[in-house]
């Protein structure tokens, strides 16, 4: 399948800002989202840095969240998984056809297994229909995972959902209008890459896949590559360097030994927070978590 040139990198830069109807927010469910400690992230922010750069971007809560409260500020977002920056590319640039397809989706659907499946097993040609799959996929599936097999085939079954809300009109239209009155770099690249470019100043927030707290909650999987315990020791590597450019460093990952080892040199400042996972299948499993909230700068000492 041919990927256009076009939708592999994009710049869109404006200074101009239009007030929101609405406060735009993640438009998918991603597994290791970052709603719930919104305002505890938000206070282990910098004052001030230049850039802000997020290479995981996932649902792009913290993104979201910063970028409506500092409209002129730069950004460089950036993902691996292709279909995930495919759908953020399409709800800035075709919005309108974006809805469109969702309402044919949801028109369709009605709580239909036999076309949740049909749908998983397409393989769309173009940027729009890629997007309209992927966010029905998400407001469908069992418990909205994103994750795909070694051949980058989702394979996440049905959810059990009564009458699911797979259009979300007034959000996607509020993100589209930001998304289209910043500065802002959206790429799908590796997260080295992502940062080559980032400065003395310049705040970076990594929340790569989390490392397993035991053998079934690995959800690692939201491309074909994986995220192996080997990446985590690249980005430490990765992350120090930035630290020794002068750059502002924070990362979330789970709370374990492993995480901890790679990042016990004095530069870095090691706090827990505590979370839910909403991922669990179990509900009594979700609640009472802690995981790592790691910077190389002085912030609050603990949230629980």
């Amino acid at each position: 399948m041919h990927v256009p040139d076009k939708f592999q990198k994009f710049t869109y830069v404006n200074t101009s800002y239009k007030s929101m109807s609405s406060t735009p927010k993640p438009f998918v469910k991603w597994a290791g989202g970052k709603r719930q400690i919104l305002n505890r992230l938000m206070d282990m922010l910098p004052n001030n840095y230049g850039t802000y750069y997020e290479p995981f971007l996932g649902g792009g809560a913290l993104f979201f969240y910063i970028l409506r409260h500092k409209p002129s500020h730069r950004y460089c977002v950036s993902d691996l998984n292709q279909e995930l920056i495919f759908t953020y590319e399409v709800i800035r640039d075709h919005v309108d056809e974006l809805i469109e397809l969702l309402n044919g989706h949801a028109d369709t659907f009605r709580n239909s297994k036999e076309y949740y499946y049909r749908v998983r097993s397409q393989s769309p040609d173009t940027p729009v229909e890629k997007a309209a799959r992927m966010i029905f996929l998400n407001k469908t599936c069992y418990n909205g995972l994103y994750r795909v097999n070694s051949k980058n085939e989702f394979n996440v079954p049905i959810g059990s959902y009564v009458n699911p809300r797979i259009v979300h009109e007034d959000n996607l239209r509020s993100i589209s209008k930001i998304l289209n009155s910043n500065n802002i770099t959206i790429q799908c690249n590796d997260f080295e890459e992502t940062v080559q470019h980032a400065e003395r100043g310049d705040m970076i927030y990594f929340d790569p896949p989390y490392q397993p707290i035991n053998s079934t909650s690995s959800f690692t999987q939201y491309t074909r590559y994986g995220f192996s315990y080997e990446e985590l020791k690249r980005l430490s590597g990765v992350c120090e360097s930035l630290h020794n450019a002068g750059c502002s460093v924070m990362i979330s990952n789970s709370d374990m030994d492993v995480v901890e080892q790679l990042f016990s040199n004095d530069i870095w400042h090691v706090k827990r927070v505590g979370t839910a996972r909403a991922i669990n299948s179990v509900g009594t499993k979700r609640v009472g978590h802690q995981e790592l909230l790691i910077t190389n700068y002085a912030g609050p000492q603990t949230y629980l």
